[in-house]
């Protein structure tokens, strides 16, 4: 219940703190790709761009189910993942970065930030980006909050350590229990557009048990339309 409740006002909060929910969003932000893991939007060639990204993992079902649909399409996604998973999957947390993905931090422990007390997130943050580091040997440019939603403290702390907020401006929904592949295809393809940001997740740790199934199972299809749309895809590093 929490997270819908929270993840439904995103939009109108992240407008109003001025932080990036679309590509668009983003370039006009000043963060620039690197050349080597993102597209910038701006003046590049090919096919407008959406951003397919997940929350929540790694997880040992979900996210290498994900890599494989992902690696069959070629597409890139952007993997915001959570500290406390990572340290117990270092593996399979590089295996994202190997494959051609981005990694963007989604903090230490997923817990709503606004309930948080300074020390404590800025030990969150400390403690996610370490376990990122361990895992993989580089270090994040982007971060996502759980929920979505920041507390005042917890953004001077992100923007403190460098990091880049990115909410989304799509979503599958597919964290419920009721959820469908149909349901969560519909959510995300209709009214897309170029700059979208598409948020799913590819764990179901904090999420209606097993929900990561049903995103595996959407995400062909989900795929297939994005391109029939003539919409490429980008990870921004």
């Amino acid at each position: 219940m929490i997270r819908h409740v929270l993840a439904m006002h995103v939009p109108v909060w992240g407008r109003a703190l001025n932080l990036p929910l679309n590509l668009e969003d983003l370039a006009a932000s000043g963060f620039a790709a690197s050349s080597r893991d993102g597209v910038a939007l701006q003046g590049a060639s090919g096919p407008p761009a959406v951003a397919i990204t997940f929350d929540d993992g790694p997880h040992p079902e979900g996210t290498p189910r994900i890599l494989e649909v992902l690696a069959e399409f070629d597409v890139r996604a952007t993997f915001f993942v959570v500290g406390e998973q990572v340290a117990k999957r270092p593996a399979l947390t590089r295996l994202i970065l190997d494959q051609g993905h981005v990694i963007g931090l989604h903090g230490h422990q997923h817990r709503p930030h606004p309930l948080r007390r300074a020390a404590d997130m800025d030990a969150d943050f400390a403690r996610g980006l370490a376990a990122i580091e361990d895992a993989t040997g580089s270090t994040p440019r982007l971060h996502r909050p759980p929920f979505g939603i920041y507390s005042p403290t917890s953004l001077r702390l992100a923007r403190e350590r460098g990091l880049q907020p990115l909410l989304w401006s799509k979503w599958g929904r597919d964290w419920r229990k009721m959820a469908t592949p149909e349901e969560i295809t519909a959510r995300v393809v209709t009214g897309i557009r170029a700059g979208d940001v598409v948020l799913l997740h590819d764990a179901d740790y904090y999420s209606a048990r097993c929900s990561h199934r049903r995103t595996a199972a959407a995400l062909p299809t989900i795929l297939k339309l994005v391109g029939s749309a003539g919409f490429g895809t980008v990870a921004y590093a």
